[in-house]
């Protein structure tokens, strides 16, 4: 099989194209007058808690506040910590009008829909997408070979300390990756999240925290 990625570049738009055989699998656009939002991070406010719906509206800087949904917020129970605690379906019980959040887009806005939100920030790499309020070592799925997915379970494991905070996922293209490749990674993902965690303390409601790649860069990143 052979493969090619093209990029075109122009003032107003950005595209790449994967081709297998000749034929197109997948083609990727981004426009200079309407970039993404999609994976950016933001220090946020709350500006209204919505009972009634189990949402929020928080206020990342953008002309529309975003939406936040009771089920896209990170709670006690998500984490590996041994209680035997059960998520809230109360919002009321997990942000107060006025505080302050951390949040990352999971859909752009629509229309006169605001933006799409979650607390369950993710940042990618190459082999490695790192969970900042996640736990342990998940696989993905399209790796289907079960010897395999244990290689790299137990080679990501042997690397995360007891104390370290946070999780991983090891993404479809490490399949093969050395143990130095896969380490290499996370250590990059770890110095990553120490940076954007400190400019998110330091951030003032409305800020972006962290912006994804642009599109050539992704492409190289998510498809290469």
């Amino acid at each position: 099989m052979t493969a090619e990625i093209l990029i075109n570049v122009s003032p107003r738009e950005i595209r790449a194209a994967l081709v297998e055989n000749g034929v197109l699998q997948e083609i990727f656009l981004e426009r200079a007058n309407r970039l993404g939002l999609i994976s950016n991070i933001y220090k946020g406010r709350v500006s209204r808690v919505l009972p009634g719906m189990q949402a929020a509206f928080i206020d990342i800087g953008l002309e529309r506040t975003a939406f936040l949904h009771v089920s896209d917020i990170v709670q006690p129970a998500d984490a590996e910590n041994g209680q035997p605690e059960t998520r809230t379906d109360d919002i009321q019980m997990l942000v107060n009008e006025g505080g302050e959040i951390l949040v990352q887009v999971l859909k752009d806005p629509l229309g006169t829909k605001g933006a799409r939100l979650t607390t369950f920030i993710t940042i990618p790499s190459r082999y490695l997408v790192y969970m900042a309020k996640g736990h342990g070592v998940g696989i993905s799925s399209r790796i289907e070979d079960e010897a395999e997915r244990n290689r790299l379970r137990e080679t990501v494991a042997q690397f995360v300390k007891p104390d370290d905070p946070g999780g991983y996922i090891v993404r479809t293209a490490a399949e093969g990756a050395t143990a130095d490749a896969l380490r290499a990674d996370m250590l990059f993902l770890q110095k990553l999240w120490a940076v954007l965690a400190a400019k998110a303390a330091a951030a003032k409601p409305g800020s972006l925290v962290h912006e994804d790649l642009p599109l050539t860069r992704r492409v190289l990143r998510d498809v290469v």
